[in-house]
């Protein structure tokens, strides 16, 4: 649940990129597509599987790893900030971008493998739902369901 709630963070972050390149529809794209139904449908995906909630005391990450990861994390940021601090003074070119041309490639070219996508999203979506239902099979005794 929470890789896919990171999921979120990470592609408004690409959404944001996309924005300062001045490519405001595809951002735009991004948000409603990805966020919008790509991300719903694995949370859904998610709460069908009847997941145990609740921490993972199997797969514990000792404390001195999370303080490594928390150095490298900070590291990351640190280098992002040096590198384009010096940048923010600077007065950006802003060249004129045609979102008519990407537009028709989104929705000219690239609408055959898009909605071929949403049709194995949906297929995906009606096989968790009849896994999640089961076949009427009692499973919990270990046996077919005949005795």
């Amino acid at each position: 649940m929470h890789a896919a709630l990171w999921l979120v963070v990470a592609l408004l972050g690409v959404a944001g990129c996309l924005l300062v390149l001045g490519h405001e529809l595809v951002a735009l794209v991004l948000v409603l597509v990805y966020v919008g139904a790509i991300v719903v449908l694995v949370l859904f995906a998610l709460m069908l599987t009847r997941a145990p909630i609740g921490p993972d005391l199997a797969h514990a990450v000792p404390w001195w790893r999370r303080v490594l990861a928390g150095l490298a994390g900070a590291a990351t940021t640190g280098l992002l900030l040096a590198a384009l601090l010096p940048l923010a003074g600077e007065a950006v070119e802003r060249r004129e971008v045609a979102n008519a041309a990407v537009a028709t490639e989104l929705f000219g070219t690239w609408v055959w493998p898009f909605e071929a996508l949403s049709v194995l999203l949906l297929a995906a979506l009606v096989a968790a739902l009849a896994v999640s239902r089961g076949a009427g099979v009692d499973t919990s005794r270990g046996g077919g369901g005949a005795a």
